[in-house]
């Protein structure tokens, strides 16, 4: 039989032939990192982890194994800690095989092998031939922000309250309120899609009417939550009756953001990620690292991304946010800059530490602490637009902020950090 460590365990490499995947492993008790690594590489190219065959030969090792990019002799001596891995790119049919079959190869049958305690995705990198099949944001950043005229200053968004069981009527007046309280950007919550009450095909076009009407450009994301092909369908029909902005939650599927984008309508795309912590938190065993899932919505082509939050109802630490929002508009050569939403809690009296600790480049996105606001839905994004102006002024103290009536209701409700 072959020396097959000689074939998968490798110093030097092409970085154009391969997908670099960063892993945290952990093994059971008696077992090493050099065992369940070479059980990752034969089990997710060549074949089972366990039992050899005549057909693996020397050539197909060669050309066709996943690699380990480590000294066998250092993983033996360790039960834990990351190990990177190269995938063959020749595995892999780029185009149709997209993010499905990306993540069947990263994080497949491997985690069926009861010898890993544990596996975790921490980052990949891929070479210019898989990154030329993505076509990554129409809009990003820059184009986000020449649609709605606001530069300079975070984007202040809104999420419709009650999330369903308004009607097409109700729906309107809240969305005139948040017009007149000066939002920038308005999304549909991911609970909508197409109930009876209040249906996409009716909607749509009775509020996009006034969206496109008000005397400036505002962004409103219709939700077409929805398994394939509907959400494509309904992604056409909101442009038919037009809509400029399209809102999927990450349960209709991952490659659905790429195929929406190649769909290439001039509409934007939100990604909502509410239940990502399924398979992105990380106290669990088996996880992929929510960067990662951000790297790929960009590659993707999303324009907006519900990135996190600092200080709600859902906290990140301000260095992992930080380490998310460099993914989403850090440099990239390939792909334009994805707009981070921040939101689950957002409210006027976080507007000012946010913006220091994060930058202006994010939307603040809020639904409770506008719809919730104590004179309403409209005193409630004036008191956000307030809280805005006053923080990218440098104005952001107490004394300015009780001189708008409504950012000093906000404040007495929310409370607020310098």
């Amino acid at each position: 039989m072959l020396e097959i460590d000689k074939f998968i365990f490798v110093s030097a490499y092409n970085k154009e032939d391969y997908i670099i995947a960063t892993y945290y492993l952990e093994s059971i008790a008696n077992l090493n990192l050099y065992e369940i690594s070479k059980a990752i590489a034969l089990g997710q190219s060549i074949g089972n982890p366990e039992i050899r065959s005549v057909y693996e030969t020397q050539e197909l090792f060669e050309s066709a194994s996943v690699k380990i990019i480590a000294d066998p002799l250092e993983l033996k001596s360790k039960k834990k800690g990351n190990v990177n891995f190269a995938f063959p790119l020749r595995n892999l049919n780029i185009k149709e095989d997209g993010i499905s079959q990306l993540l069947c190869h990263l994080m497949g049958g491997h985690l069926d092998i009861d010898a890993i305690r544990q596996c975790k995705l921490l980052d990949i990198e891929f070479p210019r031939e898989f990154l030329a099949s993505f076509s990554g944001p129409k809009f990003g950043i820059e184009g986000i922000r020449k649609y709605i005229n606001v530069y300079n200053k975070p984007v202040l968004g809104s999420i419709i309250k009650p999330k369903v069981g308004l009607t097409k009527e109700q729906l309107l007046g809240i969305v005139k309120e948040l017009i007149d309280g000066g939002v920038d950007f308005i999304k549909e919550d991911e609970i909508m899609s197409n109930p009876a009450i209040c249906p996409l095909e009716e909607r749509v076009e009775y509020i996009m009417k006034c969206v496109n009407n008000c005397g400036r450009k505002i962004v409103y994301a219709v939700c077409i939550n929805s398994d394939y092909p509907y959400f494509m369908q309904r992604a056409k029909r909101v442009y038919e009756l037009g809509g400029n902005c399209v809102h999927l939650n990450i349960w209709a599927g991952l490659s659905a953001y790429k195929a929406l984008r190649e769909l290439d309508l001039p509409i934007m795309l939100f990604f909502q990620k509410s239940g990502d912590r399924i398979f992105t938190r990380e106290r669990h065993d088996f996880y992929i690292d929510w960067d990662v899932v951000c790297k790929l919505a960009r590659m993707m082509g999303v324009d907006f991304i519900q990135a996190g939050m600092w200080g709600g109802y859902s906290h990140s630490e301000e260095f992992a946010l930080n380490k998310t929002i460099s993914v989403l508009i850090g440099e990239n050569i390939h792909f334009l800059a994805v707009l981070p939403s921040l939101s689950c809690g957002m409210h006027p009296g976080l507007v000012n530490a946010i913006i220091n600790k994060f930058g202006k480049d994010v939307m603040l996105n809020v639904g409770g602490a506008i719809h919730g606001h104590p004179s309403g839905s409209k005193a409630g994004a004036r008191a956000m637009r307030q809280a805005i102006e006053l923080s990218v002024e440098g104005k952001f103290t107490k004394e300015n902020m009780f001189k708008h009536q409504e950012l000093k209701e906000a404040i007495k409700k929310w409370g607020y950090i310098e």
